[in-house]
C-alpha cells in the first residue's frame, strides 16, 4: 500500500510532464506531442533492424516505448525513469493500450541502470533525459554495459547551454547599462537557467556540449559513432498570459508566475508584464531549440 501511494505522488519530473511544460494551453501542448513524436521517430529511425529487447532511459510517460512498439510490434521494452509517479502513470498507459505484456518498468537512474541485467538488451535509446544526469560519463558506461555486443544506444538531448549564455549575457549587460527592464529579465531567465560561468560548469544543465557527448560514448566504448545537432529556430504562436506565465522551460525550472510572485516587487512585475505580455499575446516572439542526435553501436 506504502509503495502505491508512493507512486502516485507527484513530484517535479511528473507535474512538469503533465502541466509545466505548456502551461495548461491546449494548442501548446499539441505542439509539443507533435514536437516529440518527432523526435522520437528520427531517434528510432536510426536502428537499422527491429531490437528484441530495449530499454529506454528516463522514459517519463513513455513517449519512446509507444513508438517503439507501433513501430516494432514484438519488441520487448524496459522503461526506466526515476520518477516513481511517471513510472506508474506509463504502467497504466500501457494496460490501457493492451501492450503490458511487452513491456517492464523499474526505477532507475541513468548513472547505473540499477537492476538491468549486462548485456541484455539491443538498444539503449533516451530522448531529453541524459541533460539532467549529473554524471554523463556513467550514464554511457551504463548503457555500454546493458548492451549485447552490436548493441546499440540512440539518443536525442536537448542542448540548454545557449540558455545558460543568453542568461550570463544578460546579467553583463544589464550592470553594464543599468536598464532596469535588462535587470528583470535576467532575474527571470537565472531563475530557470545558471547565469554565472561557476553556475554553468556545476550544472547538469549547461556543462556539456554535443562534442563532450559525443566524447562520452567514446570513451565509454562505443564506435561508429553518429552525431548530427539540429538548431532549428521559429516563431511562437500567440499565447494566453496566464499559460504563458504557468509553463517552464524544464522540469527543475520554476515557472514564471512563481518567478514574479517570488522575486520581483510589485512594481517590478508591473514593469515586466507591460513589456513582456503584448509580444506574448500578439506572437511577437521567436525560440530556437537545439537537439543532438546520436547513435553508436558496442563492438
Amino acid at each position: 500500500m506504502k509503495e502505491s501511494a508512493e507512486c502516485l505522488t507527484e513530484d517535479c519530473w511528473s507535474r512538469w510532464l503533465n502541466h509545466g511544460r505548456d502551461g495548461g494551453d491546449a494548442a501548446m501542448r499539441a505542439r509539443v506531442e507533435a514536437e516529440t513524436t518527432a523526435f522520437a521517430a528520427r531517434v528510432l529511425g536510426f536502428v537499422p533492424a527491429p531490437p528484441g529487447e530495449m530499454l529506454d532511459i528516463g522514459s517519463g510517460a513513455g513517449l519512446m516505448g509507444w513508438a517503439a512498439l507501433a513501430r516494432w510490434p514484438d519488441v520487448f521494452v524496459t522503461m526506466t525513469d526515476v520518477s516513481p509517479a511517471l513510472l506508474a502513470q506509463a504502467r497504466a498507459e500501457a494496460g490501457r493500450r493492451g501492450v503490458a505484456v511487452r513491456c517492464r518498468f523499474v526505477r532507475a537512474g541513468a548513472e547505473t541502470l540499477g537492476g538491468i541485467a549486462d548485456a541484455s538488451q539491443d538498444l539503449v535509446s533516451s530522448r531529453s533525459a541524459l541533460a539532467y544526469v549529473a554524471d554523463k560519463p556513467a550514464a554511457f558506461r551504463a548503457a555500454y554495459r546493458v548492451l549485447r555486443p552490436g548493441g546499440m544506444i540512440a539518443i536525442a538531448e536537448p542542448l540548454f547551454r545557449d540558455e545558460a549564455l543568453s542568461a550570463c549575457l544578460l546579467r553583463e549587460a544589464a550592470a553594464k547599462t543599468g536598464d532596469p527592464l535588462l535587470a528583470l529579465l535576467h532575474k527571470w531567465k537565472a531563475a530557470q537557467f545558471p547565469s554565472t560561468s561557476d553556475a554553468m560548469e556545476a550544472s547538469p544543465l549547461a556543462n556539456y556540449t554535443e562534442r563532450e557527448l559525443l566524447g562520452f560514448a567514446k570513451q565509454a566504448g562505443f564506435r561508429g559513432a553518429h552525431l548530427e545537432l539540429h538548431i532549428d529556430e521559429r516563431k511562437v504562436p500567440p499565447r494566453g498570459w496566464a499559460a504563458f506565465c504557468a509553463a517552464s522551460p524544464h522540469p527543475l525550472a520554476p515557472c514564471l508566475a512563481d518567478i514574479l510572485a517570488r522575486d520581483f516587487s510589485r512594481a517590478e512585475r508591473e514593469m515586466f508584464e507591460a513589456a513582456i505580455r503584448p509580444g506574448i499575446e500578439a506572437g511577437q516572439f521567436g525560440t530556437a531549440s537545439r537537439m543532438v542526435y546520436l547513435y553508436a553501436h558496442k563492438p
